[in-house]
């Protein structure tokens, strides 16, 4: 079999690939991780939902894999290293959810801005306007570049902090952003935006070191994985108030449970990865990763 899509795809999409390849549409097999692996010793290629881990076990039961597709947001479920040794490609599309990300962004900065209220120069607790701001951001991910556009439309200063990007790359400049080492970000941004990629050695890279030189009242959305974040340093910076109000959108399992740091802080909103989930960004990622897992079936048949 060329291709096994374990998850709801648009039709257009299903049809075009059946055209070009042996195609199991199954997406009923999210519910069901057993039959899934039972499934694989055949598939050269795979499109799967976040319910499905593809680990290193895994891969073992998939002698002839060649990719595995992720047309939802995030990869948490892949394990990347073990794809890489076992000659796996991970196909994602990297700008298909850049929009969605970026309009979610804007919406919640202004949100919680409002929501928020600060102590004015008159004494009385008031929101807050974004035009004046400083929006600061940790990663220049794709939606950055798109949150730069519609910010466009505000009187903001954008600044940001990349681990991968040296302060002299063009990127910079042809975004209208200006490149802050990451405490300086912080100390300076009124919203701050995390869109940066989870890798393990990112883990807690937002803790003690950073965010008690967060600017006072500084309000964060983050659409990347929690882990970017130290929870005891999160929940001491909410509980003193030198951070605002924070909103995640990709919380690992447990984070918010009775006994942890962040159980019961109001300061604190969670949304279950929305940012990037819209019929539009979906129907482009499905294209993409279609598209892609196209060319290396054909390669490998053609080779």
């Amino acid at each position: 079999m060329d291709l096994l899509i374990a998850e709801s795809l648009e039709p257009e999409v299903i049809s075009w690939l059946e055209t070009r390849h042996s195609v199991r549409y199954a997406p009923h097999l999210a519910r069901d991780p057993r039959a899934f692996r039972q499934g694989l010793y055949d598939v050269r290629a795979l499109i799967i939902p976040p319910s499905l881990a593809l680990d290193a076990l895994t891969l073992q039961q998939a002698p002839v894999l060649r990719a595995v597709g992720r047309v939802s947001a995030g990869a948490e479920n892949i394990d990347i290293d073990a794809c890489a040794r076992a000659g796996v490609e991970v196909v994602r599309s990297m700008t298909a959810t850049a929009q969605a990300e970026a309009e979610f962004m804007v919406h919640a900065i202004l949100s919680l801005l409002r929501r928020f209220p600060v102590v004015g120069t008159d004494g009385n607790l008031a929101g807050r306007e974004l035009s004046g701001c400083t929006v600061g951001l940790v990663g220049m991910a794709a939606s950055a570049r798109s949150m730069a556009q519609l910010l466009a439309g505000f009187d903001v200063r954008m600044v940001g902090y990349d681990p991968t990007r040296h302060a002299s790359d063009e990127v910079w400049e042809r975004w209208r952003i200006a490149p802050l080492a990451l405490r300086e970000l912080l100390e300076e941004a009124d919203a701050l935006c995390v869109v940066l990629p989870y890798f393990n050695r990112y883990r807690g890279l937002l803790g003690e070191r950073f965010l008690p030189h967060c600017k006072p009242r500084q309000v964060i959305v983050s659409v990347s994985h929690s882990a970017l974040f130290e929870e005891v340093a999160l929940a001491d910076a909410l509980a003193n108030q030198r951070i605002a109000a924070v909103w995640l959108d990709s919380v690992e399992p447990g984070l918010l449970e009775p006994g942890r740091p962040l159980h019961g802080l109001e300061a604190l909103q969670v949304s279950p990865r929305v940012a990037g989930t819209t019929c539009e960004s979906h129907l482009r990622s499905a294209w993409a990763v279609a598209k892609r897992i196209d060319q290396l079936l054909t390669s490998v048949s053609t080779g």
